[in-house]
């Protein structure tokens, strides 16, 4: 049986916050500004696919990192994960 395979260090993507767009703790934006413009499967396919090839590849528990990167980049999209 040979050692685990090391994972490449890929950059996570980084979150610039929009000014066009409030934080989440400022005050109660209209439903209609606050929903997001794309389905939650169709948004952020970088670091889904990143997330799922690593669970695939070395289990849940392995890919804590992938999976942070894309709840960040979903809730940066508007979506409550």
């Amino acid at each position: 049986m040979g050692s685990p395979e090391v994972l490449p260090e890929v950059p996570l993507p980084v979150v610039v916050p929009s000014p066009e767009i409030p934080a989440a703790n400022e005050g109660s934006a209209p439903a209609s500004d606050s929903k997001p413009k794309k389905k939650i499967c169709c948004a952020c396919p970088d670091t889904k696919r990143l997330r799922d090839e690593c669970i695939v590849d070395h289990g849940e528990s392995a890919c804590t990192k992938w999976i942070e990167a894309h709840k960040r980049c979903l809730r940066a999209e508007g979506f409550n994960v």
